[in-house]
């Protein structure tokens, strides 16, 4: 089955203000692909999940959108602040919220929009936390509630930036079985930015390395035995 184009990076440089956080990046992102984002702090690696959502322009080169996704259907899970954990709404109007993009200019949420919240919120296990207060929700069942709300959002696109930081070990491994699930039976691309190298070089089928020194792009093995990932491999194993 040929898989198609869902973004498309050329010579895409980012940053801040004229100065360059990322550059000389080509990358190709495709239907079913599951992208892991690693490299150092600072790097650029946030910078360019916001290239990619379209909330930033490049600096040079060009980020290229399937037009599906020029319509919004991005699924995006951004890491959680202290505020936004405490968030006072139900579970069900927080995974709502992933359909206003489709709302257009209706004042209530269509039947088939309540649908599809109630759809995801079985689909990750937590149907049954549906009435219940968000804030009052462990930190795992909040991250299956935003990923709930972002697949209301997703076409066939999620992006998330370091989906696990705060979970505890097995709140952070059933996050990433229900990824892998998400991807491979269910045909979801997904681009992870992760410190996480572990389930990192187990799940994904291609690595991006975004180093102070330079970039790496290939599959897992191909990244273990390049200088960047070298130094890695220890953690990994």
């Amino acid at each position: 089955m040929e898989r198609a184009d869902l973004i498309v990076c050329q010579d895409l440089s980012l940053g801040y203000e004229g100065k360059r956080v990322l550059s000389g990046l080509n990358l190709r992102v495709q239907s079913g692909d599951y992208l892991c984002v690693v490299g150092d702090n600072g790097s650029g690696k946030s910078t360019l999940l916001r290239g990619l959502l379209g909330l930033l322009p490049p600096l040079e080169g060009t980020i290229r959108h399937a037009a599906e996704l020029e319509r919004g259907a991005v699924g995006y899970l951004p890491q959680q602040t202290r505020a936004q954990r405490d968030f006072p709404a139900t579970v069900e109007e927080v995974v709502l919220s992933g359909c206003l993009n489709q709302k257009g200019l209706r004042f209530f949420y269509s039947a088939a929009q309540r649908s599809r919240a109630l759809m995801n919120l079985g689909k990750l296990g937590v149907l049954e936390l549906r009435k219940r207060s968000y804030r009052e929700l462990s930190g795992g069942q909040q991250q299956r509630v935003l990923l709930a709300r972002a697949l209301c959002a997703a076409g066939r696109l999620l992006i998330l930036d370091e989906p696990v930081t705060g979970l505890d070990p097995a709140a952070a491994q059933d996050l990433y079985k229900t990824l892998r699930y998400l991807n491979r039976k269910e045909g979801m691309a997904l681009v992870m930015v992760t410190h996480d190298l572990r389930p990192a070089l187990r799940d994904a089928g291609s690595v991006l390395h975004i180093g102070h020194k330079g970039i790496f792009l290939g599959t897992p093995a191909e990244y273990l035995d390049s200088p960047y990932g070298k130094r890695f491999r220890e953690v990994a194993e």
